[in-house]
């Protein structure tokens, strides 16, 4: 593609995208990112909308899908150590319990 349709597309799609945005945002409060549980629904969320956008080409979308990939599994990586924490946690605490009795 040359630079002038490049430039015409991206001048046509970037106020398309920023409406698609705003009436999201508009529609429900904004994600939660407290736990890697809630980054990896955000992250599906995005991976969805990149596989959703008609305006992006498969070099685009791919590298956009490669990237939130990355970060899903670290996010998925993280949370599977949470849930090792807590699991030694209440087994810690059990073991305190069953010690004072």
């Amino acid at each position: 593609m040359n630079l002038q349709a490049r430039l015409v597309r991206l001048r046509t799609a970037l106020p398309f995208r920023g409406e698609i945005v705003a009436a999201e945002a508009g529609r429900r409060p904004p994600p939660s990112l407290r736990t890697p549980a809630d980054v990896l629904g955000l992250l599906e969320e995005a991976a969805a909308a990149v596989r959703a956008d008609l305006l992006a080409g498969p070099a685009e979308k791919a590298r956009a899908l490669g990237r939130l990939a990355e970060a899903a599994l670290r996010a998925i990586e993280a949370n599977n150590l949470a849930a090792r924490v807590e699991m030694l946690e209440a087994v810690l605490k059990q073991r305190e319990r069953d010690g004072k009795r």
